[in-house]
């Protein structure tokens, strides 16, 4: 029988992906010298500062406990951005590794849908199907500067 996960597991795992994105933009943001692509990722995350916030009122009013990500999976981000972008710093290879974090996230996701069943609560449900829509409408965007 297939394991069905509880909703206060997907409300995290939604916290986490839109942190994890939060600080690997943080970590790219000084390498970019292109506006145009700058200032897409920077929408980007406002966005993710806005799904993190509505994910922390929701895990307050349900008495959720989130965790941010570990120091370890932060410092592995920051180092693989860090020596990608210093070898290569174009507008391409910014927007490729972006698009492949956000289809990473839409993956997680997706497959956390899934895995809720029909018994996610429906606030939680709303909000892991909007971050999925906005994921795939960055990965369309990010496209463009390829």
């Amino acid at each position: 029988m297939e394991e069905i996960k509880k909703s206060s597991e997907i409300l995290a795992e939604i916290y986490r992906n839109a942190q994890l994105a939060l600080v690997s933009i943080s970590d790219i943001l000084p390498e970019i010298e292109d506006e145009g692509i700058k200032e897409e990722i920077l929408r980007e995350h406002e966005e993710y500062e806005r799904i993190c916030s509505e994910a922390a009122s929701l895990a307050r009013r349900l008495n959720i406990e989130l965790k941010e990500p570990s120091p370890f999976k932060k410092a592995m981000m920051w180092s693989a951005i860090k020596m990608n972008a210093a070898s290569d710093n174009s507008v391409q290879n910014i927007a490729q590794m972006m698009i492949k974090g956000t289809v990473q996230g839409i993956t997680s996701l997706k497959t956390t849908l899934t895995d809720g069943g029909d018994l996610i609560d429906e606030e939680i449900k709303k909000l892991l199907c909007d971050l999925i829509e906005l994921e795939e409408s960055f990965e369309e965007k990010l496209k463009t500067f390829l």
